[in-house]
C-alpha cells in the first residue's frame, strides 16, 4: 500500500470500520469514511484529519444503489481513484429461532450484509477494473464457516459474503483487482455486547476461544491494512480468519 492510496471504508463510524480508518489513517492514506450518520461520520473525519490524513466522511446507505453508485463516483472524483475499498457495514440482525424468522427479518439483515456488500463490490470493481488494480475486503465472520443456532440468518448472511468474495475475485484477478474477506471472531465491539447480552454470558461465551479473550477492533484492522498492502499481492480469493483459533478444531 502507498502512503498516497485511497481507502474506502463503509461501515466507518463504529467498531471494526473506525478502528480501519484510523489504521490507514496512521499508515498516511487517504480515507473516505461512509456510514448513515453525518455528525458521528464528520467528527470522525476530523479526528482523522488530527492524525495527520486527508480525510473525508460520506453519508451513504449501502442497501440503496443509488447511495452505493454515488459513494463511489464522489470518492474517485475528490481523490482521483480508488485503490482499496474496505466494506465493513453489517448487522447482526435478531437472534431468533429458525421457526421465527419472517421475511421482515430476512430482509432487515440481508439487505445489509449481502446486498449492500454486493452493491458496493459491483460499483468498487466497475473502477478498479478500469484502473488494472485495486483491493476489496469484505467482512465476513466465524459465522461464515460455521453455524449458530438462533443466528440463522445472520450466519447465512457471511456464508453468502464468503461465496461472493471468491466468485469476485475470479472475475477481479485478470485485470489486477484482488478481493479477500477478514472473518473477525469475537471482537470487542457493541455487537458482541448485544449477541451475549449478559455480562456473564459474555464470559462464558469468550471461553471457547482457544486464547481465551475477545479480539480488539485494532486486531482486525490490523490484518486488514495488511491484506491491503503490497506485501499480501499474491493473495485473492481467500477468507482470512483472525478468530484467536475459534475454529483451529
Amino acid at each position: 500500500m502507498s502512503t498516497q492510496s485511497v481507502v474506502l471504508i463503509t461501515g466507518a463510524l463504529t467498531g471494526i470500520g473506525r478502528a480501519t480508518a484510523v489504521a490507514f489513517a496512521n499508515e498516511g492514506a487517504k480515507v473516505v469514511v461512509s456510514g448513515r450518520r453525518e455528525e458521528e461520520g464528520q467528527k470522525l473525519a476530523a479526528e482523522l484529519r488530527a492524525l495527520g490524513a486527508e480525510a473525508e466522511f460520506l453519508l451513504s446507505d449501502v442497501r440503496h444503489e443509488d447511495e452505493v453508485r454515488n459513494l463511489i463516483e464522489a470518492t474517485v472524483e475528490r481523490f482521483g481513484r480508488l485503490d482499496i475499498a474496505v466494506n465493513a457495514a453489517g448487522t447482526e440482525g435478531r437472534s431468533i429461532a429458525v421457526t421465527e424468522v419472517t421475511p421482515e427479518n430476512y430482509a432487515a439483515t440481508f439487505d445489509t450484509n449481502v446486498l449492500g456488500t454486493v452493491l458496493c463490490v459491483k460499483h468498487e470493481m466497475r473502477v478498479m477494473l478500469a484502473q488494472g488494480t485495486g483491493s476489496i475486503i469484505n467482512i465476513s465472520s466465524t459465522m461464515g464457516e460455521r453455524g449458530g443456532a438462533n443466528l440463522s440468518l445472520y450466519t447465512a448472511s457471511k456464508h453468502a459474503v464468503e461465496g461472493l468474495t471468491k466468485s469476485a475475485a475470479l472475475e477481479g484477478a485478470a485485470s489486477g483487482v484482488r478481493v479477500n474477506a477478514i472473518a473477525p471472531g469475537p471482537v470487542q465491539t457493541a455487537m458482541l455486547d448485544r449477541l451475549t447480552g449478559t455480562a456473564e454470558r459474555k464470559a462464558a461465551f469468550l471461553m471457547s476461544v482457544p486464547l481465551k479473550r475477545a479480539g480488539a477492533p485494532e486486531e482486525i484492522a490490523d490484518a486488514i491494512v495488511f491484506v491491503a498492502s503490497g506485501k499480501a499481492t499474491f493473495i485473492t480469493g481467500q477468507i482470512i480468519r483472525v478468530n484467536g483459533g475459534k475454529t483451529a478444531s
